[in-house]
This record gives structure tokens, sequence and C-alpha cells, in this order.
């Protein structure tokens, strides 16, 4: 008869741990260690190295470099060991004058102060960007009861760029007090909620004629039919929201009937796409946005321009043809300021993308809807009145800038570029 197994001994029941120190509380006294000078290879690397031999913990990191110069802060816990902040002091002092560096040692309570509720991300763009625009907008913050925590450049060219982290003050009323400096001081501006859902627009729609091509596809096509100046004129009082857009398509389509439709070629390679523009969607496609337009005018042309610039959605109005010429009608739902906001949104589904999530880019009273709807409304170099309605606008004439309104950098731009 075999013996039964012994009976497995109970596990000890678990214990309670200890609870971890927090390092740097409010009650703690914490070491900050400011080492700057001329930058190289291997400071940071140097200033912890030497840190690391007293036992301390690090709490907080900060960096900059600024034309070759290093700005390198340590926010610390003292040594544990007796008596050991004096060695401290003086090693870090002298590892930092053998690399011809300036130390400074300041002793405090507790870790940073935290921010403070009402976070925003405040993007300016300046070409050139002056002393004094800086001056005017630091000031409105601070007005508006808020604190710039941090400075970050975005990019050089092809305008100065610049990202305040700004706590303190709701991002509505700072959107509305900066708005109004930054016009003032010639400057752009675009101010957005802080959070992981500004990384997470990944549905870029803008319009096309004067956006991401300089000209109007009308009246290119009039042009050939000898009616430029009338659908101009047409065409202006319509962007400037003085007419209906629907019924202002209706008459300058009119005036195209007859036009032999092979001219269609000819305004495709007439088209002149916008500084920036090819940038602007190879960098958000490499990055893993999806990239559509929505225009008030023609498939001959967007269809073109898809192909093109490899877009991922796309509508438009189509001219009528019948027996090679164009009739001086439309065909279709047509592509109207309403219109525009319901293919943002059809786009945002199929992409299966929040609205909330995307960014339009318009210049016209025809794509309020849009800019209203989406996001984040971009107004590029537009007309006044979309200007005052939309959440940012850009006034200088490179589309690509549109690229740090969402915080992307240059160098992530330059690095995008090396993405096969």
């Amino acid at each position: 008869m075999n013996a039964s197994p012994p009976a497995a001994e109970p596990l000890p029941a678990p214990q309670p741990s200890a609870p971890l120190a927090r390092r740097g509380a409010d009650d703690e006294r914490t070491l900050l260690v400011k080492v700057f000078g001329k930058d190289r290879p291997g400071i940071t690397a140097g200033l912890f190295a030497t840190l690391g031999e007293f036992g301390v913990d690090v709490i907080d990191i900060e960096q900059m470099v600024t034309r070759g110069r290093i700005t390198l802060c340590a926010l610390i816990t003292p040594p544990p060991a007796p008596d050991a902040e004096g060695t401290l002091r003086v090693t870090v002092h002298r590892w930092a004058e053998g690399l011809r560096l300036q130390a400074e040692i300041i002793s405090g309570i507790g870790d940073n102060r935290p921010r403070r509720e009402g976070r925003s991300h405040v993007t300016v763009l300046g070409h050139p960007l002056t002393a004094t625009a800086v001056a005017a907008l630091a000031n409105r913050v601070s007005e508006a009861g808020g604190n710039i925590d941090r400075v970050f450049r975005l990019a050089k060219y092809p305008v100065t760029a610049v990202e305040l982290a700004v706590s303190g003050v709701a991002t509505e009323q700072l959107r509305a007090e900066l708005a109004v400096e930054a016009a003032a001081q010639r400057v752009d501006i675009a101010v957005v909620q802080a959070g992981l859902h500004r990384r997470a627009k990944r549905l870029i729609v803008m319009d096309v004629d004067s956006t991401l091509i300089q000209d109007e596809v009308i009246e290119l096509f009039a042009a050939h039919a000898g009616c430029e100046e009338q659908v101009a004129e047409v065409t202006a009082a319509a962007m400037r929201g003085e007419l209906d857009f629907a019924e202002s398509l209706r008459a300058r389509v009119a005036l195209l009937a007859g036009l032999d439709a092979g001219v269609t070629e000819k305004v495709r390679a007439e088209v002149r796409l916008t500084p920036g523009a090819r940038t602007l969607i190879r960098t958000l496609q490499r990055l893993g946005y999806q990239v559509g337009i929505v225009s008030g005018g023609f498939t001959q042309v967007t269809d073109h321009l898809v192909e093109l610039l490899g877009l991922d959605f796309a509508a438009a109005n189509t001219l009528e043809v019948e027996d090679g010429r164009f009739t001086g009608r439309v065909t279709g739902e047509i592509v109207d300021r309403a219109g525009k906001a319901r293919w943002l949104a059809r786009f945002a589904e199929q992409a299966r993308v929040p609205l909330e999530q995307t960014v339009a880019i318009g210049d016209g009273a025809n794509d309020l809807d849009m800019l209203n709807a989406a996001g984040l409304g971009v107004a590029f170099n537009a007309k006044p009145v979309v200007r005052e309605a939309a959440d940012t606008a850009v006034n200088v004439p490179f589309l690509d800038t549109v690229l740090y309104l969402l915080g992307i950098t240059r160098e992530e731009v330059e690095a995008a570029d090396l993405v096969d």
C-alpha cells in the first residue's frame, strides 16, 4: 500500500510591505545642483557619476543647451552618510573646475512646486520673433494669473517657433488673452490644452484653394475661358462671406459653359503647391497621421493632387462634361461651407478618429464650419473673419509651420525625412 504524500505546508500569509519613502517630500531637505558652461560630451554622465559616489537619489533633472552653453540642474536628496554633504559640495566643485565649468549647490526643502491646474501648451511663431513680442506675451500670461513653467524651441526655420508650458489659467481664457497680444505683436500663436490628446490628433483635413495650393482653381479654368476677372470678383466676395457659396459656385461655373474639357491637363500643370505643403504631408504621414482634402473646387484637379501627394481622403465638386465640353453645371452633392464640415465628420469616421482629435486648415469663410467642428481649427493666411473665428492663425507663407502647432519639432521633421 502506497503511503500518502505529505500535506503541503501552507504558504505564509503575505506581510504588508513597508511604504516606499517619498523622496523629495515637502518636509525633506533637498539639494539643487546647477552646472553651467561650455557644452561637451560627457558632462551629464560625469556629474551623475560624481553624485553617485555619495549614494544620493535623483528627484528631478533638467538640461538645456543654447548656442553651445549647457545648463544642467539636478534636484537630489542629501547624502545618507553623516557629515558627507560638505564633502559632496567640495567634490562637485572640483569636478566642475576640472572641466572649466561653474557649479552651484543650493539647499532647500522638498521637490519642485507642483504645476497648478489649468495647463496649456502655447506655441508662438515669429518671422522674426522679437524680444518685444516675447516680453508682451509673457506679461499677458502673468496678468491672466498664469505661470510659464518651461520654454522649448521647436524650430529656428523657416520661422522661429517656441513652445511655452503654462499653468494656473484656463486654456480658453489664456487663448483669448494672448490672441489680442499676438495680433498687436504680429506673431502667430496657438493655445491648446495640455494632455495626451494633443499627440493623438491623427487626422488632418485641409482646404485646397489658397491653402494647399496657391491658386483658385476656378480662376485657372476661367482664364482659359476668357472670363477670369468676372470669376475672380465673385470668388473674392464668396470667400469674404458676402455671398452664399453654392449660389456663387453655380454662377461662376456657368461662365465655363462650352469650354473644352481637355484644358484640364493644362490647369493641372498650372497649379502651384503652397511652400511647405509637401513637407507637411510627408511628415504627417510618416508620423502616422492620415491626411485629407476637402475643396469647393473640382475633382478634375483634386484627383490629381490625391495621386501626386498620396492623400488618404478627398472630396470636391465635379464639373459636368458632355461631348468633351463643360456644360456650365456641377454634378452631385455641392461641397459648400456646411458640406466641408460634413466631409470632415465622414473622414473622421472612416479613419476611426474622434472628431475632437482632428485638425482642420483653411483660409476662407467657406471653411468656417469645418474649422469650428475640428478639435483644432487653423486659419492659414486667412481672411479677417476666419482669423477671428478660428482656434489659431498662421500668417506666414509656409504650410509646414502647422507642424509646430502640433508640437512637432524641426528635428522630428528632419528625422521623418530619413524614414524609408
